[in-house]
């Protein structure tokens, strides 16, 4: 019990480093948090320098994916498929919630949808393929990328439990529960796109 209460606050700490706020600091000398939307996230970033928002996009991926990686390696609980997945479903989880109440920037953090990215990529990389396409035809077709996170995170664990990557109630319930919050954390964009403001990004400069 002891070792898996570790791998879950080491994945908060780990999913708690703000990147896009460390990397805007370091190369802008600015506040990303007073800038655009706020977020410390990497489409924010990336009205700041596009180049430092796809470092931070990766960047949070990867620390998703190593919170999942560490769990899958020293995870205490029998390596028996389901019982590991739920492990790793967990950290996952934790490192989504650690990016959007973080430590070190007073639990005011992202909207988790990155480091889910690198989460899910190691714990269901099928299904994680399907995601990125469901979320590249809504932001193509409504040009919002609020609304492809929305449903893309909507629509993930249906995803993952029809394609038999998992039929334990435990593991859907994580990530269920990783989607909800996911979805709350964009309760912004929601109110704008239901009142017709959420605005879009341009294609082809225009």
């Amino acid at each position: 019990m002891l070792r898996l209460v570790l791998i879950l606050g080491l994945s908060y700490l780990l999913g708690s480093i703000p990147f896009g706020y460390l990397l805007v600091g370091i190369f802008r000398g600015e506040d990303v948090r007073r800038s655009g939307s706020g977020n410390i996230g990497a489409t924010n970033v990336s009205r700041k320098s596009p180049a430092l928002g796809a470092m931070t996009l990766l960047l949070d991926a990867a620390k998703g994916f190593l919170a999942v990686q560490l769990a899958s390696r020293i995870s205490p609980l029998p390596h028996d498929g389901v019982h590991l997945q739920r492990a790793m479903a967990a950290a996952g989880l934790f490192a989504i919630i650690g990016h959007m109440f973080p430590l070190w920037l007073g639990f005011h953090g992202g909207k988790g949808v990155a480091t889910a990215l690198g989460a899910f990529l190691r714990l269901a990389p099928q299904a994680v393929l399907i995601a990125v396409i469901i979320f590249a035809v809504v932001v193509l077709l409504s040009r919002r990328i609020s609304l492809g996170s929305i449903i893309t995170a909507a629509l993930f664990p249906s995803t993952v439990w029809a394609m038999k990557l998992s039929n334990d109630p435990g593991v859907l319930f994580l990530i269920g529960l990783a989607a909800l919050l996911i979805i709350a954390r964009h309760h912004e964009n929601i109110r704008r796109l239901l009142s017709g403001e959420e605005p879009r990004f341009s294609l082809g400069g225009k």
